[in-house]
């Protein structure tokens, strides 16, 4: 008797429980494109002067912040620190080259530039960041010289869109509205080591996010920000 009072109600338990892992199949299934259609354009953030002391602790800002970001390193920096340029890759950046020394390349000789790309090349594969494509000379200075030394190394030249100003001493709100500028395929220059710009990571994703903006890869094919592949 007790056994057949239990039935029905096993029963409807076991309907209800299909019904909500039903549910919860189709919010899942519903869940990917409508994240992907939220992205009405991409942004490029990037970051110069890395690897540093600042690199594990900005890496996990833009994890918990769910951005990605492109890391021009500097070579001397990738060599000392391979361990967090391999970080870098694992936390789903790309890396790129920003010379071995940070020099002026526009006061340097063809010979002293081809040196300071080609070690930087060789610098971040070594350490495990794969062979970068893109290239910042340090300052945004460049001329055809710097450009065609780039180009043989098979790296296109980035600059930037809008410049943060956190190396010159920007404060976190100031951060927060420079990205605020970015439209649709733009970059932004920003440093690694600049704890303001830490402080802003949160603002800046949300930032994007109202707008409907993604945080993107660079094309070296156009140096434009795109959706990552």
């Amino acid at each position: 008797m007790r056994a057949d009072s239990r039935s029905p109600l096993r029963a409807l338990v076991t309907a209800l429980t299909v019904l909500a892992t039903a549910a919860t199949a189709t919010l899942v299934a519903t869940a990917a494109p409508a994240q992907a259609a939220a992205c009405n354009g991409y942004v490029g953030l990037t970051f110069d002067d890395g690897p540093s002391g600042s690199t594990t602790r900005l890496l996990d800002a833009l994890r918990q912040n769910g951005l990605r970001a492109t890391m021009f390193n500097q070579g001397q920096y990738a060599a000392s620190n391979p361990s967090l340029v391999r970080a870098q890759v694992a936390a789903g950046m790309w890396v790129a080259n920003h010379s071995y020394t940070h020099p002026h390349l526009t006061r340097l000789s063809q010979a002293q530039i081809d040196s300071e790309i080609s070690r930087t090349q060789q610098a971040i594969t070594n350490a495990g960041g794969g062979t970068p494509k893109l290239f910042r000379p340090p300052y945004g200075e460049t001329n055809a010289t710097v450009k065609s030394v780039a180009a043989r190394y098979g790296l296109t030249e980035i600059i930037w869109h809008v410049d943060s100003q956190d190396w010159n001493g920007a404060s976190t709100d100031a951060i927060v509205q420079s990205a605020a500028r970015l439209t649709n395929g733009q970059i932004i220059l920003m440093h690694d080591w600049s704890a303001n710009t830490l402080a802003a990571i949160p603002r800046i994703a949300q930032g994007l996010a109202s707008r409907g903006l993604c945080a993107g890869t660079i094309s070296p094919q156009t140096g434009r920000a795109v959706a990552p592949t």
